[in-house]
């Protein structure tokens, strides 16, 4: 029996989830038992690291929901809503290894797809997820935002080969140093095993399609399905993207400071708004429609009442996410030892997920564990 059948949850969080339906979110409960292969591919090697699996008689790999965006996302493109605007909103168990901490927690949040007005829903998920601290007794919850479109749009810009573009990106999101990833990115082909450098070169020039599709034949002809969580064709797309990276010459440093200043951009929203125009002016990078979403967006968050001086931007701020693109924020408590509530935006997640047309998607996640202890006694 589930644990939290014994221990019922906080009868806030039952409101919270209420106060969430008369907003318009339709309440939503996937099943707890998923396919793996989304969350392996899409999530992030955090969350590999920490995910419950096992296999169903016909030997298909199976978890544990280690989160609720992506069950919440692939019942929305079942259902006959799909491609259209729609919300939901959840309370529900999800699982993850956490070191000296209960396996099994206990999340609520909202998801919303097909919403055109980026910058708004962006700004209705903040106030949304402030008022759920409000609700457990929490007045003024640090705010920490960044926004993963702004490192893509800055990179796009650069002078890169398409395949240190896409590894820094991804890199972006992991937890640990970016200046560490672009050490290693630096001497990847240098350290690379000798007895692969042939191949890689051979695979480098060659036909991007043609070159998975060969890789993909040979695993499978060997007989590999999976190493270490990764399905066959990931394999086979980390395999060519080191040939690729290996192509090309090191990064150069004047491009690697150029980086580093970008991602020493912090301050509220409209400090870093003016700091990261001078310096698209200054090395002649156009990042115009990033910022210009970015802008709105604060001026969606001012309009909402909240205290913009108070939000604490920074460039270099992730998730360890994989399928966030856009707008990520967290709220923090100096009592709590993760976030109380923590999303974002993830534009390309549903397209990766079979959707035909790209859906605009945003949401947030609320620890009930967290705001809680917090928040104190009901």
């Amino acid at each position: 029996m589930s644990s939290l059948a014994i221990n019922p949850p906080d009868q806030r969080a039952h409101m919270l989830v209420a106060s969430y339906v008369r907003a318009g979110y339709a309440p939503i409960e996937p099943p707890i038992l998923q396919p793996a292969e989304p969350f392996l591919d899409l999530s992030g090697e955090d969350i590999r690291r920490r995910m419950f699996l096992t296999s169903d008689p016909g030997g298909r790999e199976l978890c544990l929901r280690p989160d609720l965006t992506i069950p919440v996302s692939r019942a929305y493109l079942q259902s006959p809503a799909a491609g259209r605007a729609a919300g939901f909103c959840y309370l529900g168990a999800v699982f993850r290894h956490r070191e000296g901490m209960a396996a099994e927690f206990l999340q609520a949040g909202i998801e919303s797809f097909g919403r055109p007005d980026k910058a708004a829903a962006d700004a209705e998920m903040l106030a949304l997820g402030l008022e759920a601290t409000t609700h457990f007794g929490l007045a003024a919850p640090e705010i920490r935002i960044g926004d993963v479109g702004l490192f893509s749009a800055f990179v796009a810009a650069l002078d890169l080969a398409p395949a240190w573009k896409r590894r820094l990106v991804k890199d972006f999101n992991r937890k640990w140093s970016l200046a560490h990833d672009l050490d290693r990115l630096a001497v990847a082909a240098a350290s690379r095993p000798p007895e692969y450098q042939g191949v890689l070169a051979a695979l480098a020039g060659s036909d991007p399609k043609a070159a998975h599709h060969l890789v993909t034949d040979l695993l499978s002809i060997a007989g590999i399905e999976t190493v270490g969580g990764r399905s066959v064709a990931e394999i086979a797309e980390r395999f060519l993207e080191q040939a690729a990276l290996g192509a090309g010459t090191r990064l150069p440093g004047e491009t690697r400071a150029l980086i580093e200043r970008f991602l020493a951009v912090r301050g509220d929203p409209d400090e870093a708004a003016g700091a990261l125009r001078a310096l698209a002016a200054d090395a002649n990078v156009p990042l115009d429609p990033a910022l210009d979403l970015f802008e709105t967006r604060t001026g969606f968050l001012a309009a909402r009442g909240i205290d913009v001086r108070a939000i604490r931007f920074a460039t270099a701020f992730g998730r360890g996410f994989d399928y966030y693109t856009g707008f990520v924020f967290e709220l923090h408590d100096v009592r709590a030892k993760d976030p109380l509530i923590a999303g974002g935006r993830y534009d390309a997640l549903l397209g990766r997920l079979g959707a035909r047309e790209p859906i605009p998607a945003v949401g947030f996640a609320a620890s009930i564990e967290e705001l809680a202890a917090c928040g104190g006694a009901a």
